[in-house]
This record gives C-alpha cells, sequence and structure tokens, in this order.
C-alpha cells in the first residue's frame, strides 16, 4: 500500500477481511506508521460459520503438553485474534518487529479519542471488493463469541450511545454549515466591490 506518512491511521475495521486486512496493516507498522485499528468485532473472514467454527477449536486445543502456562495463548477478544493473525505477518521476535508491532493498537468499538478522529478503509481488504457475491463469510464476534468472549453487549451498547453522539454532532454541523451558507448569500452584494479590488490585486 503506496500511502503517505501520516501522524496516525484510524482504520475502521468493520466489513474488512481479516488476513487482507493484517497483510496491509503489518507493511504498514513495518514502515514506521502508527496504526489504530478499531471496530475489530466487525471484522469478516471468508467461508462459512461452521467451518471457521471448526478451525478455531482446533487452534485451541493446541498448548505446550508438559506445562500450559508456557502457551500458546488463545485470545478470545476479536482485536487480539486479529492481533494473534498479524503478528505471524511481522518478525516479531527480532527488535524491529517488536517495535513495529508497538506501534499498533486495535479495539473493539471506537473508544476516545478515536471516535472524534477521522476513520478510514482499506479498499484492496474490503469484503465487497475482494469476495464473490454469494460466497459465505462470517463475523469475527460471532465467533469470539461461541469460544468464549464475554463483552458483545457491553460493545454493542458502548456503540449505540456512540452513534446517538455522532448523530447529533453530525445534526449541529449540518446546521452550522446551512447558517454560514445563507449569511454569505446575503452579503453577496456588499462585498461584491471589496472581492473586485481584492482580485485585481491577485487574491
Amino acid at each position: 500500500m503506496n500511502a503517505p506518512f501520516a501522524k496516525v491511521y484510524v482504520i475502521d475495521a468493520k466489513a474488512h477481511l481479516l488476513g487482507r486486512l493484517a497483510s496491509v496493516v503489518a507493511k504498514l507498522i513495518l514502515n514506521g506508521q502508527r496504526v489504530v485499528v478499531v471496530r475489530c468485532e466487525e471484522m469478516n473472514v471468508s467461508g462459512s460459520f461452521f467451518r471457521n467454527k471448526i478451525k478455531l477449536q482446533n487452534y485451541l486445543h493446541k498448548r505446550c503438553l508438559s506445562n500450559p502456562t508456557r502457551g500458546p495463548f488463545h485470545f478470545r477478544a476479536p482485536s487480539r485474534i486479529f492481533y494473534r493473525a498479524l503478528r505471524g505477518m511481522v518478525p516479531h521476535k527480532t527488535a524491529r518487529g517488536e517495535a513495529a508491532l508497538g506501534r499498533l493498537k486495535v479495539f473493539e468499538g471506537v473508544p476516545p479519542p478515536y471516535d472524534t478522529m477521522k476513520r478510514m478503509v482499506i479498499p484492496r481488504a474490503l469484503r465487497v471488493i475482494n469476495l464473490k457475491p454469494g460466497r459465505k463469510f462470517t463475523t469475527l464476534s460471532r465467533m469470539a463469541t461461541e469460544v468464549g468472549w464475554k463483552y458483545q453487549d457491553v460493545v454493542a451498547n458502548l456503540e449505540k450511545k456512540r452513534k446517538v453522539r455522532a448523530q447529533a454532532f453530525y445534526e449541529r454541523k449540518k446546521a452550522i454549515a446551512n447558517i454560514r451558507a445563507k449569511a454569505v448569500t446575503v452579503k453577496e452584494a456588499e462585498l461584491a466591490p471589496i472581492n473586485e479590488k481584492l482580485a485585481q490585486l491577485g487574491h
């Protein structure tokens, strides 16, 4: 992904395919870019729910037989499932890979201060672009809930409140823009001679 450098990229993961998004984000953080991924619970995985659940349960059975506390550690939260997939695309045991993972943040929902920041999507990772119509897919929150994630209702309630606040902000912003447009129209005749002089001066 040839993207310009920014202070931070806030990516809305809704309707993105997990693996494709992980590969793009892995490249960004390895190149030194700070990335925040929000709404991980709305991410999609290609394939039917039954197939993906069996694959996930097979992974959950893997452990160190002599001492299970050594790992592997099976995170249930959607954000950590995404993080684990992305970690496999980064040389995480080297100093460079460790620093790259330090530039990444992953969240369920959209917590402050990212709820008031401009969010972006990654077109090359969107499900509607990459998955053939009619193909089955699974939502990450459903898979996580099946294997023990307990916070889907909490995240849903917080998201509902956030959307209400966002709608109120948008309506207020739209009203202010309308008032400004009307004010410009009313004063257009008075400002015409001033604008002509400014145009002559090259402004």
